[in-house]
């Protein structure tokens, strides 16, 4: 099988073109990415594979997109623009990338004769519902432009699914982390943050009291979702969207304490405000994935942070001695 991995050159991308690498049902992979929030430093050990191809280019681009579905037969749509603060500071981007660029795919898909598109979904999509642990079919309303967007990404995809005979599989992501997601920037994630401040041995800020709670998900178990979803053969299991995750709450500042632990430091947080339109509490029920997809989460919270936490702390020290930099550039 032929793969299009769009924003193959991202964190979760780059895992997963990993995998799909590794696995003996792929005769290749193309990574379509536009390098804005991916790196060639996350693919450049794929370069020498004759099964490996990147393209540098933006899903914003239709005829880009016509292309990169060119002679291939699946797509796992990763390419988007993420972060809750970034869509509230700048809507219209968001907009351009995650609706319009994701709708390029879907229709490049069509043009191509690529019957099956899994698209990254987001677990924002739950907005304002109150409900735990988060059920795929209620949703409340939206609490920012970003989970607009991925909201907007499903839609497509059943409208799609209806008219054109195409099959859609939406992942709902929640907090996934691990190695090779970006510690720079201002809409950094969470768990790379609390890593580059344990290791530069400088107390993190925790937006809010640190009760909010997330069920942090490691990068592993949404590779493990992507390649289910590519594979299945359950006719019950497309046209569907899944939560993917670990099942579990895990509160800001329990994982930061963790983190501290692994770290040997016992650094205190600074408390600053909370964050516009975040979501107090997220947990996901997962039963839906694992009875359709056959999905099982293999790498739990406690086990994903000791790895991540080492892939940084190796990764850091690393750039530290080749640079001379007080602080990691990961």
């Amino acid at each position: 099988m032929r793969v299009l991995v769009t924003g193959g050159a991202g964190f979760i991308g780059s895992n997963l073109v990993e995998a799909l690498l590794q696995d003996q049902r792929v005769s290749s992979v193309r990574v379509l990415d536009n390098l804005a929030t991916g790196f060639l430093r996350n693919i450049e050990r794929f370069i020498s594979d004759p099964r490996f191809e990147f393209m540098e280019g933006d899903i914003r681009d239709f005829e880009t997109c016509k292309k990169a579905c060119a002679s291939m037969d699946v797509i796992t749509h990763q390419a988007a623009l993420g972060s809750v603060p970034r869509s509230i500071n700048d809507p219209l981007t968001s907009n351009n990338v995650n609706i319009t660029g994701t709708l390029n795919i879907f229709t490049a898909a069509r043009e191509a004769g690529i019957k099956r598109v899994v698209y990254a979904a987001s677990s924002s999509t739950y907005g304002d519902h109150p409900g735990l642990p988060k059920e795929e079919d209620k949703i409340g309303n939206p609490l920012s432009p970003y989970a607009v967007t991925k909201y907007v990404n499903e839609l497509y995809a059943r409208v799609y699914a209806g008219l054109y005979d195409m099959e859609f599989i939406g992942l709902r992501y929640f907090n996934i982390f691990g190695p090779r997601q970006n510690t720079n920037g201002p809409y950094a994630a969470v768990i790379p943050l609390f890593a580059e401040a344990l290791l530069s041995n400088k107390p993190p800020t925790i937006n809010g009291d640190g009760s909010h709670s997330r069920d942090f998900t490691y990068v592993a178990n949404a590779v493990q979702a992507n390649i289910l979803s590519l594979f299945t053969t359950n006719k019950e299991a497309v046209n569907q969207v899944y939560n993917i995750a670990c099942g579990e709450q895990t509160s800001l500042l329990e994982l930061f304490n963790g983190l501290n632990k692994e770290a040997g430091t016992s650094l205190k947080p600074v408390f600053g405000p909370e964050r516009i339109g975040d979501v107090r509490h997220s947990q996901a029920d997962i039963s839906k994935a694992g009875k359709l997809l056959g999905y099982s989460p293999e790498i739990t919270v406690e086990q994903g942070l000791k790895m991540t936490f080492s892939w940084y702390r190796e990764n850091w020290k690393g750039e530290k001695m080749r640079n001379g930099q007080a602080t990691p550039q990961l």
